[in-house]
């Protein structure tokens, strides 16, 4: 399967959009992603933007990971000040929907994955605030939380920085990438929604910052990378990621990988990417009628990208959420 791509080959959707870290693709056509004015933006098949923004919050939500939910609610992570897990209304009613576990306060949160079995995967990349004093090699003290019928717990932690979740088409295990780890694990899911012991599917060389994840229908793995505007794919049963497309200046590039080998890496190495085209990608989702256009979310441009795949996407449990 040949999955080497160039840049011409991807294309920009949506205009106005802020910050459109995480993106969610439906059946009927549209787009929603996080949207850093304090809810969610929803791009239509004719182009039109909708922002479906919090309205009775007593704080400034920073949204960055979404889930859409069976009753055409959304999940939002919060990445600011307050942190957490908030529900969001379609008319703009946000309610906290987990901001403590275990007697303690959640940090600022990074992505929320609602299940088929519609419990709640919230990923915490680190305890430490600023979050920058965890782009090391060195920190792991990122953890996950599952809300169930049980209630609310840790489920995992000591984690190198935890970024995007997802559950393989299986149900058997819970995929993480660990972003400042650099390496993509996952844990057995039991049947109480416990978690055994983490594995390393694969580990990460230089230049990659593992963040956004997902599943084609094959049982391949398609991952974003943060800085170096990578998209990378982990074939079937496979442990070598094979870099299919890749956006970075070589000299900028080099000059993250150093400050982050000393534990010198800040929010300058993230904020001032420099790219030909891409503007620090962050997630990825298959969308289209076809589940063969794959959609990428973004931390430094107002728009998405998209390109063809070779192979369909394993629909996601929010696929059906719109009709």
């Amino acid at each position: 399967m040949d999955l080497q791509l160039s840049l011409e080959a991807i294309e920009t959707v949506g205009r106005g959009l802020n910050r459109p870290e995480c993106v969610l693709c439906t059946a009927a056509g549209n787009l929603y992603c996080a949207d850093w004015e304090g809810g969610v933006a929803r791009l239509s098949p004719d182009g039109r933007v909708e922002r479906i923004l919090a309205r009775n919050a007593d704080f400034e939500l920073k949204p960055n990971g979404i889930a859409l939910c069976p009753d055409g609610s959304f999940l939002v992570t919060d990445l600011g000040a307050r942190g957490g897990l908030h529900r969001l209304q379609r008319n703009g009613d946000l309610a906290p929907e987990i901001v403590e576990v275990d007697g303690q306060r959640v940090p600022p949160s990074n992505f929320v994955l609602l299940d088929r079995q519609e419990r709640i995967w919230l990923t915490v990349s680190t305890r430490r605030e600023p979050r920058a004093r965890a782009y090391r090699p060195d920190v792991a003290d990122g953890f996950i939380v599952l809300k169930d019928r049980r209630g609310m717990r840790v489920v995992a932690d000591g984690l190198g920085y935890t970024n995007e979740v997802q559950i393989d088409p299986a149900g058997r295990w819970l995929y993480v990438n660990e972003t400042f780890g650099r390496r993509l694990s996952r844990f057995p899911i039991a049947p109480d929604g416990g978690l055994g012991a983490r594995e390393t599917v694969t580990a990460f060389g230089p230049g990659t910052f593992p963040d956004g994840l997902t599943f084609d229908v094959r049982g391949g793995i398609w991952v974003t990378s943060i800085v170096s505007n990578r998209v990378l794919y982990i074939a079937p049963g496979g442990r070598s990621p094979e870099v299919v497309l890749e956006d970075a200046d070589p000299e900028h590039l080099e000059w993250v990988e150093a400050a982050f080998q000393s534990g010198t890496m800040g929010r300058p190495h993230l904020d001032r990417v420099r790219s030909r085209k891409l503007g620090n990608i962050s997630s990825l989702a298959f969308g289209g009628p076809d589940l063969r256009t794959i959609y990428l979310g973004c931390l430094l441009d107002d728009r998405l990208y998209r390109f063809r795949s070779p192979v369909a996407g394993y629909p996601p449990v929010h696929w059906r959420y719109d009709d």
